[in-house]
């Protein structure tokens, strides 16, 4: 039954890729600009609406058939799922509160406590052994922190998080049981933040960073409106997949898919995934720092399985529900969108090492092992769904990733050094680049408005 619903349903499964890999033959036709933006996601598109906004002529040219990079409201399933963000993280101060407010779109409070959780055998948690669970990884967090107060001081190389963690618990004997809490917690509330595994998190770095307050909030009718009002009267050139960028002889030269493109100076927002990758090609190349320091940063995975059933066989009072998978970091965190559409929709998140993993699986491996939990929680008698949509982030090759994290060795340094300009003709953007506010979309949109001004403070040629 379940194979045969998803052969019906392959048709409308969106790959991240499959939009956006069909692209145009080449075109010899030109358009020139005072300044290109390379990438229609926030940070491009917060640079040239910042630039356009004081009459600099901008084109903004993007791989994809779409805007909004990893910003993706998909409505495949009868409503806007987000395939890519779906928080905006600190309401208090946030630019993107603001567009919400000037965009007039509707934004709902996330409780994170809110939260019914599942054993490996389907039993509920009670709220006695969650905190219980909660305090034992607090306490872990609280003696990693002082180990690394204890490398900075002495000034040691920098180890993993996860190396942290394991030197706390040297010499206590966990049980099956206490090993599968510690590991998801360790997943949901560490690995899924930061889309990498604790063993692949810088100790003195991983958290780098400044937050905003006032708790997070979704887009019930979809993150994308955000990158639809930021692209208002903006020109953008859709389909050119960009293949080489030259920065010399006075000017800016961009080879694209659809031909070449001209300028005084260019914003850069390729992500951190597309750099390490070096599918674009600079003349001439990067600076030798520049390129270290995106091979020192990482590019993470948390990737999404959004289920549409056709009724709700779940409490829907539960913002999140949790399961303690036998192996790590396996279907551990669902949210009900529910509780805030009505809708029959499960969403499911995949962070880190299994992210990036089950992006081979076929969408009937992948889907199936996703309601073999729910069975296993609800019983084998739930109905099949009705649709699905899934992500493959890794594989998507003008992502790459979903977002930045700082491994062992990488610093704040590092992004610092990415977003350096380049002569005066180009400037660099995306949550990579951003010290203050990383592996955010505000961190995104915070960026592409440096890089504007940053331009605005020279003369546009």
């Amino acid at each position: 039954m379940l194979r045969a619903l998803l052969a019906g349903l392959t048709a409308i499964v969106p790959s991240t890729t499959a939009a956006s890999t069909a692209t145009p033959a080449a075109s010899s036709r030109r358009a020139d600009a005072d300044v290109l933006v390379i990438g229609a996601g926030i940070a491009g598109l917060g640079a040239a609406a910042a630039l356009k906004a004081k009459g600099v002529d901008v084109l903004v040219i993007e791989a994809r058939r779409r805007i909004g990079g990893r910003v993706w409201s998909n409505a495949d399933l009868g409503m806007p799922l987000d395939l890519g963000a779906s928080w905006i993280h600190g309401v208090t101060g946030n630019p993107l509160s603001t567009l919400a407010r000037e965009q007039g779109l509707v934004t709902a409070r996330t409780d994170y406590e809110n939260l019914l959780a599942y054993d490996a055998d389907g039993a509920e948690v009670d709220n006695a052994r969650h905190a219980r669970i909660d305090a034992r990884l607090g306490d872990l967090l609280r003696q990693a922190h002082t180990r690394r107060g204890n490398l900075r001081r002495a000034n040691q190389p920098d180890v993993s998080l996860q190396a942290a963690f394991d030197a706390a618990l040297a010499g206590t004997r966990l049980t099956a049981d206490e090993r599968r809490e510690l590991d998801y917690v360790m997943n949901t509330i560490i690995e899924h933040e930061y889309a990498a595994d604790a063993a692949e998190l810088s100790l003195l770095h991983y958290d780098a960073g400044q937050s905003f307050g006032g708790g997070d909030a979704l887009f019930p009718e979809g993150y994308g409106r955000i990158a639809e009002g930021l692209a208002r009267g903006l020109r953008i050139e859709l389909g050119a997949v960009v293949q080489q960028v030259s920065h010399g002889a006075g000017e800016v030269r961009v080879q694209t898919s659809r031909g070449i493109f001209r300028a005084g100076q260019a914003v850069v927002t390729l992500p951190l995934g597309v750099l390490r990758a070096n599918t674009v090609r600079f003349v001439p190349d990067l600076p030798a720092p520049m390129r270290r320091a995106a091979m020192r940063l990482g590019s993470g995975v948390l990737n999404k399985l959004y289920l549409r059933f056709p009724r709700l066989f779940w409490a829907r009072e539960y913002e999140f529900l949790g399961y303690m998978a036998s192996r790590k970091g396996e279907w551990a965190e669902w949210l009900n969108l529910a509780f805030y559409t009505g809708a029959p929709v499960l969403l499911a998140f995949n962070a880190a090492a299994y992210g990036r993993a089950s992006e081979s699986m076929s969408d009937a491996a992948f889907v199936g092992a996703a309601l073999d939990t729910l069975r296993t929680i609800y019983g084998p008698r739930i109905p099949d769904p009705t649709g699905f949509l899934r992500t493959r982030w890794a594989a998507d090759p003008f992502a790459r990733g979903s977002y930045s994290f700082a491994p062992p060795g990488a610093t704040p340094a590092d992004r610092q050094a990415l977003a350096m300009p380049l002569n005066g003709r180009l400037f660099f953007a995306g949550e990579h680049t951003s010290v203050e506010h990383p592996a955010t979309v505000h961190g995104a949109l915070l960026s592409g408005r440096r890089a504007a001004r940053e331009i605005l403070g020279r003369p546009i040629e």
